[in-house]
């Protein structure tokens, strides 16, 4: 897939509009009597931090664009990107970065999902959400491979207005997952749990792809109360749960392990089961621990799943991390994604 390439433009005193991912988990704590948002895991603000390098390295003047859990148009105080302005400003301590602000290297706009008119672009109220975003820049650089799937305002509407490119992330994900999706190293398993059931709407395409696809988590629970005939069934491998439904039985774990076993090629996103609590881990951490242990090309994505194999010490054995577990089984599935054609076109 041939996508515009931030890197071939002249960007010299351009005031660039970037629309990073910042949603990044966050906890309250209580600090000399304060309460206090801390991000528990930086590594999508981490991973915008090239793309900004270069950007200011073209004399460039950086709008960040984000957004930060679901606040469903309304103003949220807990989800303020503020903590990611001051992470973003700790990993950048040379650059002048302004949360909100209108002087600096570098301004981080509050989470664009405060307004309903992101997630909604084609309302009348959404188009002049994009046109008021749009007014902000000279340029658009989408580097948020894990929102591409969304066709919200920051992500399909800027391209139609601005000159725009593929940050230097953006790129590498796609490049990665598009040799993966063309020329596998065969057979290709497919993992999915976790308990969001959208996931689901990608299983018909993955499987014209994939040679296995092993369902866990919650999914299982979805697929039965699902009436609608699902393609390729003759290709999934649906979980047995433990009489309490949060966790797969020991019988799933040692029928998944003959399947990944044989894997030339491993997609996984989504837990098992709850491995947040002691009770439920076993079922992720055994999955886990066959998956480190095979010889073939390793991907995962999303952030429970990346938060379980960091959990059981597995993570540095995987071969890709993919910043987003929607949009890369969305990718994997369809070939595309809204962000990309946007981008394209």
């Amino acid at each position: 897939m041939k996508l515009p390439d931030l890197r071939d433009f002249d960007l010299t005193g351009k005031k660039v509009l970037l629309r990073a991912d910042l949603d990044v988990p966050l906890v309250r704590k209580t600090e000399d009597g304060r309460q206090k948002t801390v991000i528990t895991d930086e590594t999508r603000i981490e991973e915008s931090v090239p793309t900004i390098n270069h950007l200011l390295s073209k004399k460039a003047k950086v709008i960040i664009l984000a957004h930060l859990g679901r606040p469903e148009g309304k103003v949220v105080s807990e989800l303020s990107l503020e903590p990611a302005a001051r992470k973003l400003q700790e990993l950048l301590p040379e650059v002048n970065i302004k949360f909100q602000g209108d002087e600096g290297e570098i301004i981080l706009l509050e989470n664009l999902r405060f307004d309903p008119g992101e997630e909604n672009p084609s309302t009348n109220s959404g188009q002049e959400f994009t046109k008021k975003l749009a007014s902000l820049g000279d340029f658009f650089v989408n580097n948020a491979f894990a929102c591409s799937h969304r066709e919200h305002a920051s992500i399909v509407g800027l391209p139609g207005l601005l000159p725009h490119a593929a940050g230097l992330d953006l790129l590498e994900e796609v490049g990665t997952l598009s040799k993966i999706l063309e020329n596998p190293k065969r057979p290709v398993v497919v993992i999915l749990g976790g308990a969001k059931e959208d996931k689901l709407e990608t299983i018909g395409g993955l499987a014209t792809w994939a040679d296995y696809i092993l369902v866990g988590g919650k999914l299982p629970v979805f697929i039965q109360q699902r009436t609608e005939n699902i393609q390729h069934r003759e290709k999934i491998l649906i979980a047995d749960l433990g009489k309490d439904g949060k966790d797969i039985t020991l019988g799933t774990i040692e029928k998944f392990e003959e399947i990944i076993k044989k894997a030339g090629t491993i997609v996984w996103s989504g837990p098992m089961g709850q491995y947040e609590i002691k009770e439920y881990e076993s079922g992720t951490k055994m999955i886990g621990e066959i998956v480190s242990e095979s010889s073939g090309f390793k991907v995962i994505g999303g952030g429970d799943t990346e938060a379980a194999l960091t959990k059981f010490g597995l993570i540095d054995k995987m071969s890709y991390i993919s910043s987003g577990g929607g949009a890369m089984l969305e990718f994997l599935a369809n070939g595309d994604l809204p962000g990309l054609k946007a981008l394209r076109e």
